[in-house]
């Protein structure tokens, strides 16, 4: 997400009151595909008020017994989509009140911030449209009630669908992640690797990249699983970059999801299943009972947890020829972004942002490039040997698998039940006038009967 640019003037106030114990000292803007940011710099914790009023539709925000100066807000123009201008004034109670004239229906939130390394107090303002939701929310409906794949022939090969890969660069917009020693954002670095690795995904047959955030703008946690399903993913990727107190940390980690992690999740999940039109693995939790509900989606995480696993040790073999590795084996740990029950989920630290000289490596584009190209290699090695049903990698993996080397001791009826073909569309296949079968002998084995 970027900050818009340019010059938009904000005026919060001109004088200062010396009544006011908090002060407004600047502002942000953070625009993203489907919600704005606005972040307020506060000299404290602000209390405050957020409602939306109509003809004409707007949100207004007041400040309680707080001023501010005259603020300058970067940007190339007001926002097409979403502003139409800001307007604010010090009220009679003491209050501050800014005005935001929309150019669209909107769902407003607001939240305080604590202090961190980076930033003081701040109150976040969000704006999200419903109707981008609500298309999402469509789209997926679309693609899940999408009826499966049947291959008659070779020709029917190309109608398999992709493998969904779901990429997230970690952190973003008013969160900068860990800070190098040179100024290297965390948020910057892993975006350039996401965007590297999705256009290797993306000419890869038979896989499609899908990027949780592609530019510089926040995206929560539970937002960024969210979306990974919307996209029926069929494995989520966050990429971030280390940072711990000793320099001299270094080397790459990955990680799934713990189990203590998937318990707590699974609590969650069960606790909202009557009110959920979620899917665990293509079934509805909501409309069963409370046992059954535990059992699938025990089942669906141990999956998930195993799969994340397994291409976490292709990840982390292929990222061993790029560089020092921190830990020779795939951790295990809580983070909310690998909860989701029914996609296998990794987070991939691609180095220590702290360590001066992984800071400068991950800074040059052809490091990006390593890595990129070391995840795309460790996705591809997994999915190649484990392709989803339906998908065109899984049509070719069975293509692949059609001719057969006879045995000693093997019959026509034991080999069709292994292909789970019948002994009739063999002979046909392989021009066959009996069922006598010689050692050595080649049968093509038809994809369908």
């Amino acid at each position: 997400m970027r900050i818009l640019s340019g010059l938009l003037i904000l005026l919060l106030a001109s004088t200062a009151y010396a009544d006011s114990s908090l002060r407004v000292e600047g502002v942000r803007m953070w625009h993203a595909p489907d919600s704005l940011r606005m972040v307020f710099d506060v000299t404290d914790s602000a209390e405050h008020r957020l409602f939306l009023l109509s003809n004409p539709d707007r949100v207004v925000i007041d400040i309680k017994n707080a001023s501010a100066a005259r603020l300058l807000l970067p940007s190339d123009q007001l926002d097409d989509s979403w502003l139409k201008g800001i307007r604010s004034a010090r009220r009679t109670s003491g209050d501050y009140r800014v005005v935001l004239d929309l150019k669209r229906r909107v769902t407003p939130s607001s939240f305080n911030l604590k202090p961190n390394n980076h930033y003081g107090h701040r109150l976040v303002v969000d704006l999200k449209t419903s109707a981008t939701v609500e298309e999402d929310k469509q789209e997926a409906a679309r693609v899940s009630t999408r009826p499966p794949v049947e291959v008659k022939s070779a020709r029917d090969l190309e109608s398999g669908r992709d493998v969904v890969i779901a990429i997230d660069a970690g952190h973003g917009g008013e969160d900068p992640g860990a800070l190098g020693h040179r100024g290297t954002l965390e948020k910057d670095v892993v975006l350039q690797v996401a965007r590297q690795l999705q256009a290797l995904v993306d000419r890869e047959p038979g896989m499609k990249a899908v990027m949780i955030r592609d530019g510089d703008y926040y995206v929560s946690l539970r937002d960024r699983v969210q979306k990974a399903r919307d996209s029926r993913a069929d494995l989520l990727v966050s990429i971030h970059a280390d940072a711990f107190k000793n320099p001299r940390a270094s080397g790459s980690s990955v990680f799934a999801l713990s189990h203590d992690g998937a318990t707590s999740e699974a609590a969650r999940w069960l606790a909202e299943s009557e009110n959920s039109s979620d899917l665990i693995g293509g079934v509805s939790l909501g409309d069963k009972d409370e046992v059954l509900a535990s059992v699938l989606l025990d089942l669906s995480q141990t999956a998930s947890i195993q799969a994340s696993l397994d291409v976490g040790d292709n990840i982390l073999r292929n990222l061993k020829r790029v560089g020092r590795v921190h830990k020779h084996r795939v951790e295990q740990a809580g983070f909310v972004v690998l909860k989701s029950p029914d996609i296998p989920s990794i987070l991939v630290e691609t180095a220590f942002i702290s360590n001066p000289t992984e800071e400068r490596k991950l800074k040059t584009r052809s490091h990006q490039s390593k890595l990129a190209s070391a995840l795309l290699k460790g996705i591809r090695d997994y999915f190649t040997s484990n392709p989803p049903p339906g998908t065109l990698l899984a049509m070719r993996k069975s293509a692949e698998k059609q001719a057969h080397v006879i045995r000693n001791g093997e019959t026509l009826t034991s080999i069709a039940r292994r292909y789970k073909v019948s002994m009739d569309a063999i002979r046909v296949s392989n021009r066959l006038s009996g069922d006598r079968l010689k050692a050595g002998q080649v049968l093509h084995i038809p994809i369908d009967s």
